[in-house]
């Protein structure tokens, strides 16, 4: 393929989906081609206006009386309802607060409760290490045994066991952008009689993934990456209605209770997912998120979805004609792919770094990987083909070489 022709591509690629090109919306640096989507969205243009009005208004004029005349206190719930249509939930499901690692911990030792008798936590041995490290604190706090399996041999373990009371998996592996089966493997989880949780922190925002509709039980995800919260943005968690009565919460906060303001001193959780509230929330970050969340107003996931799978394609297509050297390690077909592209590379730090010093911003993961993620909304196709470019630009000139001795990296 020769490089007027992905000009030429590029071009009515980017014609071919305007309708979905939400560039606008962001404050992009100029010169920058920014595909680090999977760790920090971008900023929505209008959030710093919320945030300022925030704590100038809100905070600085009204003081405490904000919890009531700006609904701080309901921020939480509102912010799941505006989440919940992105992850495939119906109202009443999702509420959002707390880290990523707290939400996962939380529906962890509760899920733990809901299937008594059963001694076996299963997940990934190739999940985020947080996750790995929050699981193992479950498993010792339940006395249960950690058992690791990837997605593709979890059935074969279900079915060798009937000892699995808890099923954790993250949806897209953080390392290579593959997407796992979630209906698929939910239903063989539930023929097992084990429950699933789902970790989405690579997927909410990006890839459609039908919670109610594959009678998932339990899953959480962040709010920083491709929901564009900003860094440390609230995470959130679902619990299924039909697990709430029993989901009893491992951090029993008083925004949980079933009434706060009576200060009792014994616990009675709240109805419904309100329950998986703890203690206040970071309300700075809370109402961030909520702005944040406008882009995808009037704007159907399963469009986002289209148009990462046409830019993460395209982005394939270049490299394999513009890069042949660099060895893709995300799958090539639609079904397996998430919203990223990773690359297996000798020098991937220093190609990284190369990159970043021209304007082409990814990011680095072990075991030497380029990871480049497409947050379609404020990404085209041509930004896709200026990535390429500039990696060949830096392959060709040896700017990725000699690999600093410290490895710094980006979380």
């Amino acid at each position: 393929m020769q490089p007027d022709t992905l000009d030429h591509e590029a071009a009515a690629l980017d014609v071919a989906s305007s309708a979905t090109d939400l560039r606008h919306l962001f404050a992009l640096p100029s010169g920058v081609t920014y595909l680090d989507g999977n760790s920090l969205g971008a900023l929505p243009a209008h959030v710093p206006e919320v945030v300022a009005d925030v704590v100038r208004r809100q905070w600085g004029r009204d003081l405490i009386a904000s919890w009531n005349e700006h609904g701080w206190w309901d921020a939480p719930t509102r912010v799941g309802e505006r989440i919940a249509p992105l992850v495939g939930a119906a109202p009443g499901q999702v509420v959002a607060g707390d880290s990523t690692s707290v939400q996962l911990f939380g529906a962890a030792r509760a899920a733990g409760a809901m299937r008594p008798g059963r001694r076996v936590l299963l997940t990934d041995p190739g999940s985020f290490p947080t996750d790995l490290y929050v699981l193992a604190g479950v498993a010792d706090d339940l006395g249960w045994d950690l058992v690791t399996a990837v997605p593709d041999d979890v059935p074969t373990v279900l079915a060798q066991r009937s000892d699995v009371g808890l099923v954790v998996l993250s949806h897209v592996d953080f390392r290579t952008g593959r997407l796992w089966d979630l209906p698929g493997l939910t239903t063989v989880a539930h023929a097992a009689g084990a429950l699933i949780l789902w970790d989405l922190s690579h997927s909410a925002g990006a890839v459609p993934i039908g919670l109610d509709e594959n009678r998932v039980d339990l899953a959480v995800g962040c709010g920083y990456k491709y929901l564009n919260g900003g860094p440390g943005a609230p995470a959130f968690i679902y619990v299924a209605t039909r697990h709430q009565a029993d989901f009893a919460p491992a951090i029993r906060g008083w925004h949980g209770h079933a009434s706060p303001f009576a200060m009792a001193q014994q616990y009675r959780p709240a109805t419904g997912v309100a329950r998986a509230r703890i203690g206040s929330p970071p309300l700075l970050s809370m109402l961030a998120l909520e702005a944040a969340l406008d882009v995808f107003d009037g704007l159907d996931i399963h469009a986002v979805r289209a148009r990462s799978l046409s830019l993460t394609g395209f982005l394939l297509r270049c490299t394999s004609a513009l890069v042949p050297e660099l060895r893709a390690v995300t799958p090539a077909d639609d079904d397996h792919r998430g919203s990223q592209v990773s690359f297996a590379h000798p020098q991937a730090y220093g190609l990284v770094r190369a990159l970043a010093a021209r304007g082409v911003v990814g990011d680095f993961r072990e075991p030497g990987l380029i990871r480049l993620g497409v947050a379609a909304p404020y990404l085209t196709h041509a930004d896709m083909l200026a990535a390429v470019r500039g990696i060949r630009t830096v392959l060709d000139a040896g700017e990725h070489l000699p690999l600093d001795a410290d490895r710094q990296q980006v979380t």
